[in-house]
């Protein structure tokens, strides 16, 4: 037997040919401890044990109505593109993330939609004084590429506004090669390090600034795909739906001035 250093949601764990090898919990598909996990077969593992209660949920499990949901996994560990729950029926990306508006099972999702880029916002815990961004961008892009295992190249801007950080990641299919970890499954590894329920075997985020712990009070997470989603206007909350309206109304008006101003 041998422990799955990358992922405490395995079980069945023998070593072969010098590597960790398990079945992930739920699923039953194969898992190689030296890289990280599909963000399918991990929400799969969490939804299966939060069932049987074998792990407490985080307090904030359910912040996120659309986030945790038990996927239908492809053999490779990527995301079915049409997920179900009973007789409702969406279409997801790569990263297992809504993109369209919910219907019956007779939807159709016609492809896996690749997500290209993925901000994660931070809001960090008081400080005693500001953070340093070289420090901050040094120490963050090392712990993805030390800890995530992602190419510094899929690593964009990291912007320090205090107390907010954004991270960017940008990943397209021509760019990643075979082997390459997929920046949704860091995103996910990197939000629940964050939040306190890492998915590491005994092995919690630590990254120190200027020899000062970095906590993290908020995490967010936005993403981008190659192809625009399908959201009706009855999806959108009001309000996205204000902003909608206002930037409509400045353009009118801008239209109005300008036709004014020509006569």
């Amino acid at each position: 037997e041998c422990i799955c250093t990358k992922n405490k949601r395995v079980t069945n764990c023998v070593q072969r040919e010098g590597v960790c090898q398990c079945e992930s919990i739920g699923s039953g598909a194969a898992v190689r401890c030296n890289t990280l996990t599909s963000k399918c077969l991990l929400m799969k593992a969490e939804m299966t044990t939060s069932k049987s209660g074998r792990f407490n949920k985080p307090k904030d499990a359910f912040e996120d109505t659309d986030g945790l949901y038990d996927p239908e996994c492809e053999n490779s560990g990527m995301f079915k593109a049409k997920q179900c729950n009973g007789t409702t029926c969406w279409c997801v990306n790569t990263a297992g993330v809504r993109r369209t508006d919910k219907h019956d099972t007779n939807l159709k999702c016609n492809q896996l939609v690749r997500t290209t880029w993925i901000i994660i916002e931070l809001k960090h815990a008081e400080r005693k004084a500001p953070l340093s961004t070289e420090s901050l961008r040094r120490a963050l892009v090392d712990a993805i590429t030390s800890r995530y295992l992602l190419d510094g190249r899929y690593i964009g801007d990291v912007v320090y506004e205090n107390p907010y950080i954004t991270v960017d990641l940008k990943q397209n299919s021509s760019s990643k090669s075979a082997g390459d970890v997929d920046i949704a499954d860091v995103a996910y590894y990197f939000e629940k390090d964050a939040k306190g329920d890492s998915i590491f075997h005994n092995d919690r985020l630590n990254i120190s600034i200027d020899n000062e712990a970095l906590k993290f009070d908020k995490t967010v997470v936005y993403y981008v795909d190659e192809i625009a989603p399908e959201f009706s206007m009855k999806s959108v909350t009001p309000g996205v739906i204000a902003v909608i309206v206002v930037v409509v109304l400045a353009i009118v008006a801008g239209i109005a001035v300008l036709v004014s101003s020509r006569k």
